[in-house]
């Protein structure tokens, strides 16, 4: 069955046209999203895919943010199945075909991801993931989760990548953004992402929805793709930081506000916004560190 690829790109220089080029022999037809980019990778996708058939890209008059441009690509397309990638992916060969073998072996399954890698090999954390209930957070935030081989049910880690791989695709409560194949019958049940969210979270959010509908979402462990993460947002740490942790906020009070004690819940914001101030912080001496070695230089 056909299957419609959809690429949201902002500022991915040459990673586009490498992602698109990977994933173009393996797809019907490939829908590249721009966030108004101000780099190259536009003309460097259109000289290096121009004869592409398949291939169509529209151009946003600005960043719109990462689910609201799923959502514009996810509207051109009309195949059963939609692989959402973020163009900083390198599939492997067959990965497609793969993922979709398996998606269709199980009527119920909505979704499936493969095993995201980084540069040395190792697995990346987002490629198969727990639900970071406000619990299983504060247990991350306080290195609690040191304790999961002797009280596995209480210190549970929503990482699930250092866990052994498993020899064939299972069911996890969550996938990457970054790589899904998604069933449109389950999208027509569980509605498109929620453009709510600019970037980060929106991922875990959807994931969290297919799961209230009963959709299986499946981790497929011998499905690759070199991830260059970060590769679209490291030119603005503080941007990214800042919207990454206002999605977390909104991902809690969305789903697990009224779930948990009130107490548990002002500790879960009160550490993402202490972590937001962190990072800031660590990102703006890591930068005044630059400039002033550029200086001495």
């Amino acid at each position: 069955m056909p299957v419609s690829a959809v690429i949201v790109n902002y500022n991915a220089g040459n990673l586009l046209a490498e992602c698109v080029e990977a994933v173009k022999a393996q797809v019907q037809q490939v829908v590249v999203v721009d966030n108004a980019s101000s780099d190259s990778s536009l003309s460097e996708l259109a000289a290096r895919c121009l004869a592409a058939d398949q291939l169509q890209v529209i151009r946003l008059d600005q960043n719109m943010g990462f689910a609201a441009g799923c959502n514009i690509g996810l509207l051109a397309t009309e195949s059963p199945f939609v692989l959402f990638l973020n163009p900083d992916c390198l599939l492997g060969r067959g990965a497609v075909n793969r993922l979709r073998q398996v998606i269709e072996s199980d009527e119920r399954a909505g979704m499936v991801g493969g095993r995201l890698l980084n540069h040395d090999g190792s697995e990346q954390g987002g490629s198969r993931r727990a639900m970071p209930t406000p619990w299983r957070a504060l247990v991350r935030a306080c290195g609690l989760y040191r304790l999961a081989p002797f009280f596995p049910r209480l210190f549970y880690d929503f990482h699930l990548h250092h866990q052994p791989l498993p020899s064939t695709p299972i069911e996890v409560e969550a996938i990457s953004g970054a790589l899904m194949l998604v069933r449109r019958e389950a999208i027509e049940d569980v509605g498109p992402w929620d453009e709510g969210y600019f970037l980060h979270c929106e991922d875990l959010d959807w994931c969290m929805r297919f799961g209230q509908h009963n959709w299986k979402i499946l981790f497929v462990p011998d499905v690759e793709a070199l991830h260059h993460q970060g590769a679209c947002s490291h030119a603005r740490p503080f941007f990214v930081a800042w919207h990454k942790h206002k999605g977390m906020l909104r991902f809690y009070r969305k789903f697990f506000l009224d779930r948990y004690p009130v107490l548990l819940t002002w500790l879960v914001s009160i550490g993402v916004w202490l972590r937001f101030v962190l990072v800031v912080s660590v990102n703006g001496v890591v930068h005044l560190m630059r400039v002033l070695g550029l200086r001495h230089g």
